[in-house]
C-alpha cells in the first residue's frame, strides 16, 4: 500500500473517531461533566505510559523529556499546551452532555479559520484574498447567530481558540508525537487528580463497580488512538489534504446532534452554518491552488 493512500486512511481515521466522539461521552453521561473530565486525564495518562512501555521507548522517551527539561520555551509551549487542550477537553464534554452538539459541531468547523488568524498574529503568515474573503464570512456567520438568536456562540468560538492555540503550541515543542501526548496528560495528571479528590469529598464521584464505569476506563484509548492515527496519517499526506479531511469530524458531530440527539437546526444555524461552509470551501480552495503551485515548481525545477 502506497504512503499516500496509508495517509488517508490514518488521518481519516482519526477524524472519523473524534467524529464519534460524542456518542462515547454520552454513554458516561451518569457522571458529570467533570468527572468525566477527570477521568479522560487519568486513563489517557495511564494508556500512553503502557503503550510507551509496550513498545520499549521507555529509556528514549526518559531521555528526550529530561532534554526538553533543558529547553525551556519548548517546555512552557508544552505546558501551556496541555492546560489548553484540557479546557478544551472539557468545554467539548460538557457541551455534548449539556445539549450543546451544534455549537460543539460549529466549534471544530471556525477551528481553521481561528488557526489562520492565530498565524496572522503569531507566524506572521499572511493572507491572500481568498483567505480573507474566507475569514469575514466567518465572522458574518458568528455575528447572525449572534443578532438572530441574541446568543453569542460562546462555546464554539472557545472551542475554536482553544484548539488553534493548542496547534500553535505545539509548533514551538520539538519532541515525538506519542511522547509530547503523554507529557500533556502527565502534566494535567495532578489537577486530574485533585479533581476526582475534591469530588470525592463532595459525594459526587460516581465511579465505582458499575457499567458506566466500565465505559469510562477506555477514555484514555478514546482520546489517545486518534491523536496517534492522526500523527501517522499527516507525516504521509500534504497539509492540504488533511485541511479537508478533517471536516469529516465537525460534520459527523453535526449529524449526531441533529439526527441522533434530537437537538433543532433551526433557519439562523442554517445561515450561520452556510456562511462558515463557504468560507471553509474558499479557504480549502486557497489551499489546494497552492499545493498545486509548489508541485507544478518542484517539476520544472531541473535536477
Amino acid at each position: 500500500m502506497q504512503d499516500n493512500t496509508k495517509g488517508i486512511l490514518y488521518a481519516g481515521s482519526a477524524y472519523l473517531l473524534w467524529g464519534l466522539l460524542p456518542t462515547y461521552w454520552r454513554s458516561v453521561d451518569a457522571f458529570n461533566p467533570y468527572e468525566i473530565l477527570f477521568h479522560r486525564v487519568l486513563w489517557s495518562a495511564f494508556f500512553m505510559v503502557i503503550l510507551i512501555v509496550v513498545l520499549k521507548k521507555k529509556s528514549s522517551f526518559v531521555t528526550d523529556t529530561k532534554a526538553l527539561f533543558n529547553r525551556k520555551k519548548e517546555l512552557s509551549a508544552l505546558i501551556l499546551a496541555s492546560i489548553v487542550i484540557m479546557v478544551n477537553w472539557g468545554i467539548f464534554i460538557w457541551a455534548i452532555n449539556n445539549h450543546h452538539v451544534l455549537q460543539a459541531s460549529l466549534g471544530y468547523y471556525i477551528n481553521p479559520l481561528m488557526s489562520i488568524a492565530l498565524g496572522f498574529i503569531f507566524m506572521k503568515e499572511r493572507f491572500n484574498g481568498l483567505e480573507i474573503i474566507a475569514i469575514i464570512l466567518a465572522a458574518i456567520g458568528v455575528l447572525f447567530m449572534t443578532v438572530s438568536s441574541g446568543t453569542f456562540p460562546l462555546i464554539s468560538i472557545v472551542l475554536a481558540a482553544s484548539f488553534a492555540l493548542y496547534g500553535l503550541m505545539k509548533k514551538y515543542v520539538n519532541i515525538d508525537a506519542i511522547y509530547s501526548i503523554a507529557l500533556e496528560t502527565i502534566i494535567t495528571l495532578p489537577l486530574a487528580l485533585l479533581g476526582i479528590g475534591y469530588l470525592s469529598q463532595q459525594g459526587e464521584n460516581h465511579f465505582g463497580i458499575n457499567q458506566t464505569s466500565f465505559l469510562i476506563l477506555f477514555a484514555g484509548v478514546a482520546t489517545a488512538v486518534p491523536l496517534i492515527m492522526f500523527t501517522a496519517g499527516a507525516r504521509r499526506i500534504p497539509l492540504s489534504l488533511i485541511g479537508f479531511l478533517q471536516y469529516i469530524s465537525p460534520t459527523l458531530i453535526l449529524l449526531q446532534g441533529v439526527f441522533l440527539f434530537g437537538e433543532d437546526f433551526t433557519m439562523t444555524d442554517f445561515i450561520t452554518f452556510f456562511c462558515i461552509w463557504a468560507g471553509l470551501i474558499l479557504y480549502s480552495y486557497s489551499k489546494y491552488i497552492q499545493y498545486k503551485k509548489i508541485i507544478r515548481k518542484k517539476m520544472l525545477k531541473p535536477n
